[in-house]
């Protein structure tokens, strides 16, 4: 097993189970402001310190686990659920006014920045969580439908899916039984890919005020409060950043190694 999916699944697993923990506890009561107490350094009671409302930056940390992955799950689910039908319909209807439409409105989908249009949907609709799962599920749509009907398109020429057609299977049974089980291992690596973006958007929003509101904890707006007391306390700041910058890391460390794994052809040149 390569060290880079060893890693990975550490890292990834480790915000996981962060995340697990605290939906029924965190060392700290995050509801429990306690001004005396803040930009306290670490130390044995508070292990990262605490923020400008004398927070414990280790239970909002583990907390804001939970709404990072939380939104980037929903996200990315909403993206395949959608995303892989209409790219499976595409390649099935290849060449025709199906896959046309369906390529064109991915096309036009990625015309705009994402993160922009995010931020204006999120704009529009109310910052929210919920709305900012649904502004990154939409912009994981059409990823999803160009992987899915790239990936499809092969395997619509082979023998066995010819055999399929004389046996008398129509182009959806077709699509379910034998494309997208070869294609599945190709979808789920693209998952861990947007799972980890997804977190980095929703980061963003939160960062910028348009993500899970308070008191809902988030590792974007712990940095947006944080990033003026820097000089002063920037534990404050380092922690979330480095919550973000581990997740991702290790998201995208599994799935590379998921992709070395389960791609056949790299298998072979190994």
């Amino acid at each position: 097993m390569r060290i880079g999916l060893v890693l990975g699944c550490a890292l990834a697993g480790l915000a996981l189970l962060a995340a697990v923990v605290s939906s029924f506890w965190t060392p700290h009561d995050v509801a429990r402001l306690a001004i005396a107490q803040k930009l306290m350094p670490p130390s044995g009671v508070h292990w990262f310190g605490t923020d400008q409302l004398g927070r414990d930056i280790l239970s909002m940390a583990m907390l804001g686990a939970q709404t990072s992955l939380a939104v980037a799950l929903v996200a990315v689910a909403v993206g395949m659920a959608a995303g892989v039908p209409l790219g499976l319909l595409a390649a099935a209807r290849r060449g025709g006014w199906v896959d046309e439409i369906v390529m064109r409105g991915n096309d036009l989908v990625f015309a705009f920045p994402s993160l922009v249009i995010a931020i204006l949907m999120t704009a529009v609709l109310g910052p929210s969580a919920t709305n900012a799962m649904i502004a990154i599920g939409i912009f994981n749509i059409p990823v999803f439908a160009r992987v899915t009907r790239g990936a499809a398109l092969p395997i619509w020429v082979l023998d066995y899916i010819r055999a399929a057609r004389v046996a008398g299977k129509g182009a959806v049974l077709i699509s379910v039984q034998h494309v997208l089980p070869n294609i599945a291992s190709l979808l789920i690596v693209q998952a861990t890919i947007q799972f980890s973006l997804a977190i980095l958007a929703e980061a963003g929003l939160s960062y910028v005020g348009l993500g899970a509101q308070p008191p809902t904890p988030s590792w974007g707006r712990m940095l947006a409060e944080a990033q003026t007391m820097v000089s002063l306390a920037p534990h404050a700041a380092i922690i979330p950043g480095l919550c973000i910058v581990l997740t991702v890391l290790g998201l995208n460390l599994l799935g590379d190694g998921l992709r070395d794994r389960l791609d056949p052809r790299l298998r072979v040149l190994r």
